[in-house]
């Protein structure tokens, strides 16, 4: 059996579903509810019986107007363009959406090259260039609402990699570890907000 539990999550019974964490009885109650429900984190619509995976409750950003955004779609958005290699939305209790972005390298000296700037890190955060990569990210998110428009940036040449302990082995980015590391500049995208 399976329905759609707060916030639309999806939730599975059956024979089949685990009966809960091998002697962890602590992390086995917060995955399956006292009914035999196992809350599996996805967001999720069911339409004529087919059930369609939209995204992750965790993954969700509340902002302080209270609207909530999905990450992961705005992040994926702003793949599609080249020049930025990773990305991460945050907002979590802000008055807007802000991004820590990684440029990709090549792209980078290319565009640096056409606006006849230093390629050094050094330029990467001058206001021209954040001005100038705002715009490319709006050009990728014009189909989203006017709240989940991106209005700061932080950008980095640094990947996020396995290695530097800011992506899981599964190349998901942990998002506290990253934004940890990037701190001040959090700080100071959100200054006098």
């Amino acid at each position: 059996m399976v329905k759609l539990g707060d916030s639309d999550e999806l939730c599975v019974r059956s024979p089949g579903v685990m009966l809960g964490y091998w002697n962890n009885e602590v992390a086995t109650k917060e995955i399956i509810d006292e009914d035999g429900w196992l809350h599996t984190g996805d967001k999720a619509k069911i339409i004529d019986n087919h059930i369609y995976i939209t995204g992750r409750i965790k993954e969700i950003l509340v902002l302080s107007n209270g609207e909530k955004v999905p990450p992961a779609d705005i992040e994926l958005s702003i793949a599609k363009d080249p020049l930025f290699e990773q990305s991460m939305v945050i907002g979590e209790q802000k008055p807007f959406l802000a991004a820590l972005v990684v440029f990709n390298v090549d792209e980078w000296a290319k565009l640096a090259k056409k606006l006849n700037i230093d390629a050094t890190s050094d330029s990467l955060n001058s206001d021209r260039i954040k001005k100038y990569a705002l715009e490319r990210i709006q050009k990728q998110l014009h189909n989203f609402p006017g709240y989940a428009n991106i209005y700061q940036i932080t950008i980095t040449l640094d990947p996020w990699t396995v290695e530097n302990n800011l992506l899981t082995p599964t190349l998901k980015l942990k998002r506290n570890e990253i934004m940890q590391k990037y701190d001040a500049a959090i700080s100071e995208m959100y200054k006098g907000h």
